[in-house]
Order: structure tokens, then C-alpha cells, then sequence
């Protein structure tokens, strides 16, 4: 019995034993062993494992002690480092059996052959193996990596007679933060997916084969770095206007690629951008202001045809040699006929074979293709016939008054004909045919043949049996006799007269030829057949003398009319009202004459004859007041620096003052480079503001586009900005804002903004508020302004989507992320100028520490928090108790208004409701049943009796005998019968009686 026992006891003692030694190897983490078999694998076909220092007869690597390089978690593998060691030889193919692996890093060495799959590398999340000599990649490489966050193939000669395309598979890895590929031997196009990749950051695919365009989902992207430089067998194509909407980018590099097209206007929303290079390309175009402006580290144009004027570049390392510059200083500005000849060309998108050739800063000389000058040096025709061009005409070709000719045939323009080129002086044949021009076709004077064979949209309206089209009456010699340049090979004179005699008038000559020795104007002339009826040549005879005496009666009237015509005084008034308050209220300047106004083009973009100019000060066009460059430069003293208010984005804003002392703000867009952005947005605030008047929205008064200049007038708001006196009141020696001056603006910005959103005719997003565009008047009423990047938001649903635009520190974060915006993104930007009213800080700054850069996010940390909120107030409050319920009701708003959620965000009817309940306090008054002496108990008649005799109604506008004391004057000239009813109907078709009014808001008439 006591040996059985004893047996009993071992076989316990044996089991315990076994229990623990197994639980010990679980709590040590012994190697699963498939794990290890894969390791053992990787040493055993490697050339030089000894450098790995793994044990010979181990079998054990996560340990203890764990093999070098080589990390693990409860028995699994997660982690492989052997980076720089120098090892040769293959991997092993069933790497991908690693399934806990997180980490591999195998960079910088040798390693060689065909690179496993990573597929069903779940936990995978940075796989670094740049450096090596793989050859091969498989197609399943990406397959199932949903964590990974890092991939790093760069330097590996994978398939590299043919090359590889990255598999469609990486688009599920929406961790992946950081694709790296240079020299890797990538072929064809990137991929769309790359930018659906929510968390991209770093794309580099320098030194490979790519093809195609840069991918237009890129646009959305919030990518920092893209490297896409040096691509072999020709590079990437096609334009680069997709990183003008990648906000993110620190850097940027597209050198040596074939990219065509202009730099974006937009460039300069890149604000975090510090490294760009665009060498090598074939980049085309003027440099735009906002990338001259931009603060970058280095900036590389070297090896392009870059055009116009060299700016004046902030960037710390620049470089631009080997371009088509007009000029070799950044100070000097091209001459006026190349500008209009460069505008000329950006409307036809700038095609290579001209942009190539268009050089120098004198198109009489050097190779200005398709260019022809009269004998004093000035341009007199252009013939760009049959070259593929693609565009618009442009508007421009106007302040080139000498041209006599120009020959657009055979091309693929379209839009329609700018209405200023009827200013042409000198022109004598317009040449449009076989393009794709809109009508209505501007009427040209008589003497100008405009030839329109061959667009069908004009041919579909003209009248069945009508001819082609033709607007003059002198036909000069045909060039379609000649055969028309080729792209290739540019014809010794690109005149379409060339051939005719050195007095020939084609060739800078000012009298048209004689019409009787024209040919057809479309070619196609027949001869008529021989005949010697007499009854023919009579019917000739008669028909001659006929449209003879016709003609000469028609000279007599005109020249009658023009001799009548001198004699009027061009000139009239313009009443703009500021206010309708009164007539002490409103801007009266002179403007052009009749011919003036019916000449000009209904566009927003004008331009005119200098001889036109001297004489008019300014003119009416599509409802807005147009004032000539002259008189805003004898307003501000010809842009003096003194009278310099500030500078933005596109330009400078000077004082400005009229004869009757009167101060404006003009602002002045930068000459010479104005790109399409610019463009829009100048535009844009013409457009706006023409539609709405509000007491706090900053008045637009007119604007001015003469050649290069575009220029904006405000009403003058004396205070300036409200970040001077928030951020800068020291340094300006301003006084310090109040706190009921403070409660006072914000309301004033919100009932102006509400107006934007909810009160006017239409819905407007303002996209850019800020405490710079809020300006502040002689009582520090506050003003919004800069409606540049406004957009309208259709059917009163005040939702768009757009490019992003506006400024960093008040953009809402769905649009950062989306570019999609409702009204709620200005709720957002008001918000966040709230938090500065409160604090005194700027929205964003990168001077102050982390936690405290970006004002929005902080202020929400601290408002919740009554003891911090007040600690950082703005400290010039000079905060008491008094005012500490207010700073609450006003911090609780404002971290409404910057709600994560749009929907989460109030309408700015809540904040006007909030704020005015704390600016404009109504408090109960008791009433008694006299007021003054006066029973109010009395009826009416007697109750008014008795004030006019108590003397009240000097004091009461109301009970003014003359009730239209209140009501602006009406403008000499107007008939009694036109009333305001009238206004809206009363516009374009009755400037012949020198009448203009626009909803009741702007007024012209005659001055006799």
C-alpha cells in the first residue's frame, strides 16, 4: 500500500512539474515555432548570415535572451531590424507568414531576387526596404494591408526591362501615410487612388517612368510632400493647376517632366509651401504676383518659357535663367504693346509654338511669329491663320491702335467677340473665319470688312439667303490666294500682304485700298461670263451711279452728325448715394459722352484707346461706375506712398480724395502680372457688391480696367482695420479698444454678415472673415469688406461646393477637408474672430507655443473654465467684474459658433439676437397721461396743434412741412414722372438720353 502511494506521489510530482515548466514557457514568450522556422529560413539564404550574430544552435529567438534584430510579443515576431548591415541574398518567400509582423525594416543593403508577398500582412504597418538590389516585385505585394502607415521600395530595380505599375490593391490601405518609390522603375500613370488616400502625406515617385498628367484627386489630397522629378523617356505631361489646390504642401518637386500650361494663380493658398523646383518643363506664362509674394525657402523656374516681367521675388534662394522674360532686370516692366500681345496670348492658353518664339520686349524684331510692323515700329497685323489655336480672343488686341489686320482663320476659337475692338482705329479686316465664335457680332465702323465664313453659330442665325457674313465696305487684297503658315515652318513674312508693293498699305500705310480691285472676300469668286448686251451694261451704268449718289448722301449726314457732334460737351453726373439719408450723402463725378458709353464692351473687363481716355474721366457699364486710371491717379497723388492705406494679397490700397473733399480707398491690383485668380476676384467683388448695400458692409463707389490696371473704390473708412487696433494698437500708437466698443463691432459684423446670409435678394458666403477684413469707421462702427472670394449660395440653400479658399486660422475644418461650405463656414470665422475680440490674440500664430498656436482649438480648452477665460482676457480691457457676465455670454457663443459639427453651428440671427441684447439694452419707461405740457389724451389733430405751437416740429423730421427733405435730390434732367418704380427697367436702352439707374441706386444725366 505505502509503495503504491509513493508511485501515486512521483507521477503527481512529475505532472506539477510539466504544469509549471509549460506555464514558465508561456510567461517567457518561447518562439512559436513557425515564426522561427521563417527566421531560420532568412539566415539560411543569406551569403553572409554570421553578420546577423544569431546563435548557430538556437531555437529560440524572442528568448530570453532574444537574437538580435529581432523583436517579439508573447512569443510572435513583430519586428525585424537588420537596416544597414550590409547582407546579400533572397528573402525568403514565405515571409508573409510573419502574420504578427508590425515592423520591418531591412533598408540599405544587398538584398536580391524576387521580393516576397506582403498579402495577409494584417498587422503590417511600416515595411522599410529601399536600398537594395530586388529585381522582382509580385502583383499580390499590397494585397490585405490595412494598417500599414510607412512603405518605403525606393532604389530596388524591380522589373526593369518593363517596369511595374503600382496594383490597385494599395488603395484599401487607408493608414498609409508615407509611399516612397524613387528609382524603382515605376511605368505609365499615378494612380487616381492616391488621392482618395485619406491620410497620405508624403508621396515620393521621383526618377521612374511615369507618364500622364498629375492626377486630378491629388487636388483634395492634404499630401506635404510630392516628389514627381526627373521621369525618363519624357516625363510627365499636362498642366500643373492641381497643386494650387493641395493647401498642405511644404514641398513640391516637378522638375525634369514635360508639364505644360501657366503656374496657377492659386499658388500662393500654399502658405505652408517652402521648397518648390518647376525645372525643366515647358511652363509657359507670367509669374503670378501671389507666387512672388510667397515666403519660400527655394524657389527654382530655371529652364522654361516663362513671360512678361521678372518680379520681385521674396523667396530666400531663387533662381529663373533660361526663360522668355521681356526684360533681364526684375525692376523694369515690358513695353505696352508686348503686354497686350502677352494677354493676347493667355487667352489662346499660350500655345508653344508662339510662346516659344514670342521673346524679347520688342515685337518688331526678333522672331515674333506671325507679327508684322509698320515702318515707325508699331504693330499692324496679325496672322495666325490655320495654327490649331484653342481659346478666346481677348479683349486686349484694343491698345494696339496701329493693327490693321487681323487674320484668325482656320483656328478653334470660340466666346464671343470682344465689343471693344470697334475702338480699332486703324483696323480694316477682321479675320474669324472657320473658328467657333458665339454671336451677336459687335458692329464695326463702316470701312472694317469682318469675315465670319465658317462659324456655325453664326450661320445658324443669319437670315436664310443672306451672304457671309462681312462688315464693311472696303474689301483689302485677300490672303487666301497665298497658302497659309504652317506651325512648322513659319513663312518669310508672316504678312498676309506681303506680296504686295513696298507702299502697299498692309505694311503700315494708313489708307485702306480701293474696294474695286478687291477680290472675293471668301476666295470663291466666279468670272462672269463675256457678254456685250447693252441692256447689262446700262443696268450697271444706273446701279453704279445709284449706290454712288447713295454713298454720298450717307458721307453728308454723318460727316453732318460728327461736326454737330463735336460740338457737345462730353460730360454728365453721377450721382452715387453713400446714404440714403440726404444729398450731403452722395459722390458726383463726371462721365464719358454717349459714344463713350455705347462703344464699350457689357463685360467687366474693358479696355480703351489712349487718345479715348484723355478725354473722359468716367463711364457707366453693366450698372457699376467705371472710373478712368487719370482721375484715380489725381485723386491719390499719382499712388504716392503717403497715401498708402495697406497691402493684400493682390495689391495696395491708397487714400484717395475728390475735388469736393470727399476721401475714397482705391485699391490697386499689381500691374503688369495679374493672373486669373486675381481676376475672379476683382470681378467677384464688382459683382457682389453691386447687389447688395448694407450700413455695415463697406460700400463699393467704382472700379477702373485700363491695359494693365485694375483698380477698386470704396468708401473711406478712416479707422482702418480691426486687427490694428486688436493686435497692433502699440505699435500704432492707437488707443486700446473697449469693451462696449468690442461688444459694438461684433454685433455690427454679425448683423452684416446675417444681411450676406439671410436678408438680401440673394444668399452670399463671404468665405474669408476676418479681423483684417473688418474695417472700422470714425465712431468704430464696424464695416465688413473683401468680398473677393464670395460665393453665391443658389435657391437660398446656402450650400456650394468650391476650391478652398480664404485663410488659415478661421477656416472651418469641413471645409479645410472638404472644400464644401455652407453659410456655416462664416458662423465658424466669426467665431473665431470672437475669441479675438476676447483675447487680443491672432487666430493663428506660429511665434507662440504648441498648445496655443492655433487660437480656436485652445480657446476651447480654457472657455468652459471661468477662472482660465478670464485670465486670458485681452489684458488693455483692464477686465472688472462689471463686464464678466458679458465676457461669458460672448465666450459661450463663440464656442457655439466654432462647432466641430456645421449643424451644431447657429445661424448669425442668434448671434445678432445674443449681441444685441447685451449692446442695445430696452428698458421700461413710465408713462404719464401729459407729456411736456401736451395732453396726449387729446385727439390727434389738436395733440399736433399743439406741439407746432409749443415750437416741436423744428425738433420732429416727420411734421416738416416739406416731407421730401428726407429723400436725396432728383438729378437735374429727370422727367417728374420717374419714380423708383421706374428703376428697375430703366438701364441699358435709354443711355441715349444720358439717363442711368440701377435699382434706384446710381443716377446719370446730361450736363447742357
Amino acid at each position: 500500500m505505502g509503495k503504491m502511494d509513493s508511485d501515486r506521489i512521483n507521477l503527481l510530482c512529475i505532472v506539477v512539474v510539466g504544469l509549471v515548466y509549460g506555464l514558465l514557457g508561456a510567461v517567457n514568450g518561447v518562439t512559436d515555432q513557425n515564426d522561427f522556422k521563417i527566421l531560420n529560413d532568412f539566415r539560411n539564404g543569406l551569403e553572409n548570415p554570421e553578420l546577423l550574430k544569431w546563435p548557430a544552435k538556437g531555437n529560440d529567438p524572442c528568448g530570453p535572451p532574444a537574437w538580435p534584430h529581432v523583436f517579439c510579443s508573447d512569443g510572435r515576431v513583430t519586428q525585424i531590424q537588420v537596416q544597414g548591415l550590409g547582407l546579400e541574398g533572397p528573402l525568403p518567400q514565405n515571409l508573409n507568414q510573419l502574420d504578427k509582423l508590425q515592423n520591418l525594416g531591412l533598408q540599405k543593403n544587398q538584398f536580391s531576387g524576387k521580393l516576397p508577398s506582403f498579402s495577409g500582412l494584417l498587422n503590417l504597418q511600416f515595411a522599410y526596404l529601399d536600398g537594395n538590389e530586388f529585381d522582382t516585385i509580385p502583383a499580390d505585394i499590397f494585397h490585405g494591408l490595412s494598417s500599414v502607415r510607412v512603405l518605403a521600395f525606393d532604389n530596388n530595380p524591380f522589373n526593369e526591362s518593363t517596369g511595374w505599375s503600382i496594383p490597385g490593391e494599395l488603395e484599401d490601405s487607408s493608414q498609409l501615410a508615407n509611399f516612397s518609390c524613387s528609382k524603382c522603375n515605376l511605368a505609365g500613370p499615378i494612380p487616381d487612388f492616391f488621392g482618395k488616400l485619406p491620410s497620405l502625406t508624403s508621396l515620393k515617385l521621383s526618377y521612374n517612368r511615369l507618364t500622364g498628367d498629375i492626377p486630378s484627386t491629388l487636388r483634395d489630397s492634404m499630401l506635404q510632400v510630392l516628389w514627381l522629378n526627373d521621369q525618363d523617356g519624357g516625363g510627365m505631361t499636362g498642366s500643373i493647376d492641381v497643386i494650387g489646390s493641395m493647401v498642405g504642401l511644404t514641398q513640391a518637386w516637378l522638375h525634369g517632366n514635360r508639364f505644360t500650361g501657366s503656374i496657377p494663380d492659386d499658388i500662393g493658398d500654399l502658405t505652408s509651401l517652402r521648397d518648390l523646383n518647376l525645372n525643366g518643363n515647358q511652363l509657359v506664362g507670367l509669374i503670378p504676383p501671389s507666387l512672388a509674394n510667397m515666403n519660400l525657402q527655394v524657389l527654382d523656374l530655371n529652364n522654361n518659357m516663362f513671360m512678361g516681367p521678372i518680379p520681385k521675388f521674396k523667396a530666400v534662394n531663387v533662381t529663373y535663367a533660361s526663360n522668355s522674360f521681356c526684360q533681364s532686370d526684375p525692376t523694369e516692366q515690358c513695353a505696352p504693346e508686348v503686354n497686350a500681345l502677352l494677354d493676347f496670348l493667355r487667352d489662346l492658353n499660350y500655345p508653344q509654338k508662339l510662346a516659344s518664339q514670342w521673346v524679347g520686349n520688342d515685337p518688331c524684331q526678333g522672331p515674333w511669329w506671325g507679327i508684322t510692323c509698320n515702318p515707325k515700329h508699331q504693330v499692324s497685323v496679325i496672322n495666325l491663320r490655320n495654327l490649331r489655336l484653342n481659346g478666346t480672343l481677348s479683349p486686349s488686341l484694343v491698345n494696339l491702335p496701329s493693327l490693321l489686320e487681323i487674320h484668325l482663320g482656320g483656328n478653334n476659337l470660340h466666346g464671343t467677340v470682344p465689343a471693344n475692338l470697334t475702338l480699332l482705329r486703324s483696323l480694316r479686316w477682321l479675320d474669324l473665319s472657320g473658328n467657333n465664335f458665339d454671336p451677336p457680332l459687335p458692329k464695326f465702323r463702316d470701312g472694317v470688312k469682318v469675315t465670319t465664313d465658317g462659324n456655325p453659330k453664326m450661320v445658324a442665325i443669319r437670315p436664310k439667303g443672306s451672304p457671309p457674313q462681312t462688315d464693311g465696305r472696303a474689301t483689302p487684297p485677300s490672303p487666301t490666294n497665298s497658302p497659309p503658315p504652317s506651325m512648322d515652318s513659319p513663312p518669310n513674312s508672316p504678312s498676309p500682304s506681303m506680296d504686295s508693293p513696298p507702299n502697299s498699305p498692309s505694311l503700315g500705310g494708313d489708307k485702306p485700298p480701293l474696294s474695286d480691285s478687291s477680290p472675293s472676300p471668301s476666295g470663291d469668286s466666279t468670272m462672269a461670263k463675256p457678254q456685250n448686251s447693252k441692256k447689262s451694261k446700262l443696268l450697271v451704268v444706273i446701279g453704279t451711279a445709284a449706290s454712288g449718289a447713295f454713298l454720298a448722301a450717307l458721307l453728308a449726314i454723318y460727316c453732318l452728325r460728327k461736326r454737330k457732334e463735336t460740338k457737345k460737351a462730353p460730360s454728365g453726373i453721377v450721382i452715387h448715394p453713400k446714404d440714403s439719408s440726404g444729398p450731403k450723402n452722395m459722390v458726383k463725378i463726371a462721365v464719358a459722352d454717349n459714344y463713350a458709353l455705347e462703344a464699350q464692351n457689357t463685360t467687366s473687363t474693358v479696355s480703351r484707346t489712349s487718345d479715348w481716355l484723355e478725354k473722359d474721366a468716367c463711364l457707366i457699364e453693366a450698372g457699376n461706375l467705371v472710373i478712368s486710371v487719370q482721375a484715380l491717379r489725381m485723386m491719390t497723388n499719382n499712388f504716392a506712398q503717403e497715401n498708402e492705406l495697406g497691402r493684400g494679397g493682390f495689391g495696395t490700397v491708397y487714400r484717395g480724395e475728390f475735388e469736393d473733399g470727399l476721401k475714397i480707398a482705391v485699391k490697386r491690383m499689381e500691374a503688369g502680372a495679374i493672373g486669373n485668380k486675381a481676376l475672379d476676384e476683382f470681378q467677384a467683388e464688382i459683382a457682389v457688391l453691386s447687389k447688395v448695400r448694407h450700413r455695415h458692409l463697406v460700400a463699393l463707389l467704382g472700379y477702373s480696367v485700363e491695359g494693365n490696371e485694375r483698380l477698386l473704390v470704396y468708401e473711406y473708412v478712416p479707422q482702418g482695420a480691426l486687427s490694428r487696433h486688436l493686435f497692433r494698437w502699440k505699435n500704432l500708437n492707437l488707443e486700446p479698444l473697449s469693451w462696449t466698443r468690442r461688444l459694438y463691432i461684433a454685433l455690427d459684423v454679425a448683423r452684416g454678415v446675417e444681411y450676406l446670409h439671410n436678408l438680401a435678394h440673394q444668399s452670399f458666403i463671404h468665405r474669408d472673415l476676418k479681423s483684417s477684413n473688418i474695417l472700422l469707421d470714425e465712431n468704430y462702427r464696424a464695416k465688413v469688406a473683401d468680398f473677393g472670394l464670395v460665393k453665391l449660395a443658389p435657391d437660398r440653400e446656402r450650400s456650394v461646393a468650391t476650391r478652398l479658399a480664404g485663410t488659415f486660422g478661421y477656416l472651418a475644418p469641413e471645409y479645410a477637408v472638404t472644400g464644401k461650405i455652407t453659410t456655416k463656414v462664416d458662423v465658424f470665422s466669426f467665431g473665431v474672430v470672437l475669441m479675438e475680440i476676447l483675447t487680443g490674440l491672432v487666430a493663428l500664430d506660429e511665434q507662440r507655443p504648441e498648445e496655443k498656436r492655433y487660437l480656436a482649438e485652445w480657446f476651447w480648452q480654457i472657455k468652459s473654465n471661468k477662472e482660465m477665460l478670464i485670465s486670458s482676457i485681452d489684458p488693455a480691457l483692464d477686465a472688472n467684474e462689471d463686464i464678466y457676465e458679458s465676457i461669458y455670454i460672448i465666450a459661450e457663443l463663440a464656442g457655439h459658433c466654432t462647432a466641430r459639427e456645421p449643424n451644431h453651428r447657429p445661424d448669425m440671427g442668434h448671434a445678432v439676437n445674443v449681441l444685441g441684447q447685451l449692446v442695445e439694452k430696452w428698458r421700461p419707461v413710465e408713462e404719464s397721461d401729459k407729456y411736456s405740457g401736451i395732453d396726449i389724451m387729446l385727439p390727434l389733430p389738436q395733440m399736433l396743434k399743439g406741439w407746432q405751437e409749443e415750437g416741436y416740429s423744428q425738433d420732429l423730421c416727420c411734421t416738416s412741412q416739406d416731407s421730401k427733405g428726407s429723400i436725396p435730390a432728383k438729378p437735374s434732367g429727370f422727367a417728374d414722372s420717374f419714380t423708383s418704380a421706374d428703376a428697375p427697367h430703366f438701364r441699358q436702352s435709354h443711355l441715349k438720353e444720358k439717363y442711368h439707374v440701377v435699382d434706384g441706386i446710381l443716377y446719370c444725366t446730361k450736363i447742357r
